[in-house]
């Protein structure tokens, strides 16, 4: 599965455009929205399927320049691969093999760096907030958890190690993180020594150099140059996100990378030289001598620069962004990772192989010593890779990495594979034709399947390598299944929730509960449970019956195991406050997909969360009543009070909620956190109330009421809580002394409830891109500069997390309000590289909204 990329001498050439289909998602486990895919080598595959020359350097030819974007860009076909390792013929010191799989982080691998104690040793850094220095094992072959080192109260993005000194003859461990601090360990301790203030936004970036200085880069488009504990210059000059550093062995020169798409050269703080050729966000450097250096980026190319300024050399290969880039010792050889699932290794100004990995998004890598290749990647394990047969891993383990390699497949639309027609392709005939080189690949079709082989050079023999679907050769007709956001289903219905309102996709396998898909489907839409029944008997109806498991109709209670009561949701409709909306999907919202006016920005109103079914809460509390404390359980009087209260803030009655009952709502919602939930679900609903809002959140109240809510916010805490906290802030907005409070406490809520949404859970996802929603609502109507700042930091950092996309595009529509009408908000997003964290989304299908939203979004930008 490689593909040859040619070092392109001298001037550089127009490099091929970015392929922004399938960028980051940046977690352990992703949803039919962002499957986990694997790309492919692209081509025209008729026969022999070899990419067309790139480019030569200065070549004015339009045609070759685009022959080689359309081979890059092209296709759209989905592939079940059967093997990751591939190498070109004369590979110098052999092929490079996985020597290890290391479990334990949590969340994605976003840094690495090559350690000095223990010898052979490295540091991983995770979006799990934590840092791990590794140690080879006596064995030789494996690496073992030395310790763990905790400071960072956000993910940490990076890490370098600061050289020994008298002081600290181990050297010193420095990590980088989205709290926008950089924690120095030393090799010997958990906590930090000390801890580095000053940016304004993410680090995500750090270099050392001599004499203990350290350069830090971050989102705030700064540069930091640091001495043992203190801040000895700031490096101003970019204007967008600073995402690579790098200080040159000459002393006083230092090397920065932006989202503005340039890289500086700073000397005594002072900018020399800024170097521009690449088109999109500079995202890696790397050192190759006091008068040369690489870049990469997320136009999927590597530079060779002179320090004078002249680009020597352009390199191609990775079909998607290029996260990072390492050099070997000793030699200007090096290796890259990317988001095309790949880590690769170039040798000789080309590249010698290409490594696939289970992982959508390879964010980083080292060389250590001795020539081993680290990577740490998405699904939160690190992987090293190594040419020594002693140090290769056992025929198990490799069997066992390529059976999970297998097992994944490329989202449709990222086009690595070019357009398939499977009535053009050759038989199983054509497999007895030699290749021309080693890892070339070849598409033939046998028995009305597509089937991808590689050229093994070594063996003399074409390898399968995986079965093509989602091509015209691979329809439901002759692969029996339909193809579905890059993931296989046996059927994929269109649901039509009412005459007015959007076409809902319905993936569903026989082997599928139809019963659970339904709720899981009205669940993602936020949809109104009411219609479980219709539309489990509607999977059945048009499965005739086929089923693998036996149906249950009996739900548990996600959050608690037991009963029917789902917190925030309604088996029976009541009419939500304010009519229709089309943020919580009961609304007849229309995507205008034939239009060319924007309808989704900038927004006018708060969003909240409406929908409710108050004899299944009431239901609930009396339920767990039954489990509080004497001290705590509500009398009968107390629960008529909160079904009046119900009454009075769901039903838009004419009564008013009394002094009696906010007091036992008070009570209720300072029950214990496991019992808590259904009465955080009842202060959810009733803060919609003008009389409500004004008691809980006036001048009187507020302090308390704020505590309370911030206090169910704990990262630790249940989900349930988390929820339907979030949901409660949400609807705060409603009124005026919500909004004055919420507006008042941003700082605090938004650094709480960000924490909360770094985790998997979609509803909290969706719950926390609707809050960031009704902020920027707010500051849209006023002149805040500081919120907006703080928004829009927020909105790049989710959405690097999140995956369900009614959340993107809650969060593309805050993002649309924040910069709407301003040009300040404008320039700002522009400087956090909000454009290229956004862009894949321009190519969404389905829902249309997100697709048109984020063009429009794109627009201003």
């Amino acid at each position: 599965m490689s593909r040859t990329a040619t070092g392109l001498p001298a001037t550089p050439p127009t490099p091929p455009q970015s392929n922004y289909n399938s960028h980051a998602a940046s977690r352990r486990q992703r949803n039919l929205f962002h499957p986990p895919r694997i790309a492919l080598p692209a081509g025209t595959y008729s026969s022999s399927s070899s990419p067309p020359p790139a480019p030569r350097a200065g070549s004015s030819s339009g045609a070759e320049r685009g022959a080689f974007r359309q081979w890059r860009r092209a296709g759209s076909c989905c592939v079940r691969a059967s093997a990751g390792l591939t190498a070109m013929a004369g590979d110098v010191g052999g092929a490079y093999r996985l020597r290890c799989s290391l479990p334990g982080h949590q969340q994605d691998v976003r840094g690495l760096a090559r350690g000095i104690f223990p010898d052979g040793g490295f540091v991983s850094v995770s979006r799990d907030r934590t840092a791990r220095l590794w140690a080879p094992d006596g064995l030789n072959r494996g690496f073992t958890e030395m310790h763990c080192m905790r400071g960072h109260s956000n993910f940490v993005s990076c890490v370098c190690i600061i050289p020994p000194s008298d002081l600290y003859p181990r050297g010193l461990i420095a990590t980088g993180g989205n709290d926008h601090n950089i924690c120095i360990f030393t090799v010997d301790s958990t906590a930090p020594l000390y801890v580095l203030k000053g940016h304004k936004n993410a680090v995500c970036s750090l270099s050392s150099g001599k004499f203990g200085t350290l350069l830090s880069g971050s989102w705030d488009t700064t540069a930091k140059v640091w001495l043992h504990d203190r801040c000895m210059m700031t490096l101003q000059g970019h204007t967008a996100a600073i995402w690579a550093v790098k200080i040159l062995p000459e002393q006083g020169l230092m090397l920065t990378g932006s989202a503005d798409k340039t890289i500086k050269l700073w000397k005594a703080g002072r900018c020399e030289r800024t170097f521009t050729g690449h088109e999109d966000c500079v995202r890696g450097l790397a050192i190759l001598s006091e008068m040369e250096f690489l870049s990469c980026a997320n136009d999927a190319s590597v530079r060779r620069w002179h320090i004078s300024g002249k680009c020597l050399q352009v390199y191609y290969g990775h079909t998607n962004y290029i996260y990072s880039i390492s050099v070997f010792p000793h030699c200007k050889d090096f290796v890259t990772t990317g988001e095309d699932r790949s880590l690769r290794i170039w040798k000789q100004g080309e590249c010698a192989q290409t490594i696939r990995l289970p992982a959508q998004s390879v964010w980083c890598c080292c060389v250590l010593d001795n020539g081993d290749i680290v990577v740490g990647a998405s699904d939160g394990f690190v992987r090293v890779f190594t040419e020594s047969s002693e140090r290769t891993a056992s025929a198990e383990e490799i069997q066992a990495f390529e059976n999970e390699l297998s097992q994944a497949s490329i989202d449709p639309k990222t086009g690595d594979l070019g357009d398939i027609n499977a009535e053009d392709l050759p038989g199983k005939e054509h497999l007895k034709e030699p290749g021309t080189r080693d890892g070339q690949t070849r598409l033939i079709k046998d028995n009305g399947k597509v089937e991808a082989y590689q050229w093994s050079v070594s063996e003399g023999r074409w390898i399968k390598i995986g079965d093509v679907v989602g091509s015209s050769g691979a329809t439901q007709q002759t692969s029996g299944k339909v193809l579905f956001e890059g993931k296989e289903y046996d059927y994929v219905f269109t649901i039509d929730v009412n005459e007015n309102g959007p076409s809902y996709k319905l993936p569903y396998n026989i082997t599928d509960d139809p019963w659970l898909t339904a709720y899981n489907f009205l669940q993602k839409n936020d949809l109104n449970p009411m219609f479980l029944d219709q539309v489990a008997k509607f999977i059945m109806d048009n499965t005739k019956g086929q089923t693998l498991l036996n149906t249950n109709t009996q739900f548990s209670d996600p959050f608690t195991g037991a009963g029917r009561y789902v917190p925030g949701s309604a088996s029976n409709a009541v009419a939500p406050m304010g009519g229709v909306d089309p943020y919580t999907g009961t609304g007849a919202y229309q995507s205008a997909a034939a239009k060319a006016e924007n309808i989704y920005f900038p927004k006018k109103d708060a969003v909240t969360f409406d929908q409710a079914n108050p004899t299944q809460i009431l239901g609930k509390l009396k339920e767990l009543n039954g489990t509080a404390t004497e001290e705590q359980k509500l009398t009968e009087d107390d629960l008529i009070m909160l079904e009046k209260l119900l009454s009075a803030t769901c039903n838009s009655s004419a009564e008013t909620p009394t002094p009696q009952q906010l007091q036992t709502l008070w009570r209720a919602v300072n029950w214990p956190e496991d019992i808590v939930f259904p009465a955080l679900d009842i202060l959810r609903l009733s803060v919609r109330h003008p009389t409500v809002n004004a008691n809980f959140c006036g001048e009187k109240d507020h302090v308390q009421f704020i505590r309370l809510l911030l206090k169910f916010l704990n990262p630790g805490g249940k989900q349930a809580n988390q929820l339907l906290t979030l949901r409660a802030l949400c609807n705060c907005f409603v009124n005026q002394a919500g909004q004055k409070l919420l507006m008042e406490q941003r700082d605090e809520i938004m650094t709480q409830a960000i924490e909360v949404a770094s985790g998997n859970n979609k509803n909290i996802h969706i719950a926390f891109a609707t809050l960031t929603l009704n902020y920027a609502v707010c500051l849209h109507k006023v002149n805040n500069t500081e919120g907006k700042v703080q928004c829009l930091s927020v909105i790049n950092t989710v959405m690097e997390v999140v995956q369900d996309l009614e959340a993107v595009f809650r969060l593309l529509v805050a993002l649309g309000t924040l910069i709407s009408d301003d040009t300040n908000a404008v320039q700002l997003a522009k400087s956090l590289g909000v454009d290229s964290q956004i862009k894949k989304y321009a190519s969404v299908s389905e829902p249309a909204k997100v697709k048109e939203c984020c063009r429009f979004v794109l627009n201003l930008l």
